[in-house]
């Protein structure tokens, strides 16, 4: 290689140095035989893994079926920051924001029994129930926290001045009249 070139470049365009015989002859680190790891990986390879039993994938599946019906709650935090920090104002932000907050939990209540399909055998159905209900359960907390949100933005018709138009207008008792 051309002498002009830095030497990082010539360094990494020729190959590395052969191993000198000392190098041989240094012993390996304590606990690293390079003799065993091979007949440990081919030991390895011949034993493989054993197929799991039915009732311990029964028991993978509960406890990957918890996981789906927890996530709803771990996204609660995230939404209730997302919510305060976009305030109380009516602008696009806040309305996309709050229309996610109501989407997201009504599909998935709509979608319940696709979310825990594969999660769902005969032994397992007994289980499932309760995993399913507190599946609805942060779901509908997920609801309550967008209607905190709507609250918080007036748009919840919860005080009396929000329902004038069914008022009767009342009927005075006495009139004052203005005399010269």
């Amino acid at each position: 290689m051309d002498p002009s070139y830095p030497y990082w470049v010539r360094q990494l365009h020729s190959p590395p140095n052969p191993k000198s015989k000392f190098a041989s002859q240094i012993q390996d680190p304590p606990g690293f035989t390079s003799s065993t790891t091979g007949k440990r990986a081919t030991l390895a390879k011949q034993q493989g893994r054993k197929p799991p039993t039915p009732e311990e994938t029964d028991i993978l599946k509960v406890k990957k079926s918890w996981e789906v019906a927890l996530a709803p709650a771990k996204q609660l935090p995230m939404n209730a920051i997302m919510m305060y920090m976009s305030g109380n104002s009516l602008q696009i932000f806040s309305i996309m924001m709050v229309f996610m907050l109501f989407k997201n939990p009504v599909q998935s209540l709509l979608q319940i029994n696709q979310a825990f399909a594969r999660y769902e055998t005969p032994r397992t159905r007994s289980k499932m129930w309760v995993v399913k209900a507190v599946y609805v359960l942060m779901n509908l907390v997920a609801l309550a926290l967008g209607i905190w949100k709507v609250n918080g933005m007036g748009l919840l018709p919860t005080t009396r001045s929000d329902w004038l138009a069914w008022e009767t207008q009342r009927e005075p008792r006495e009139r004052a009249v203005f005399a010269f």
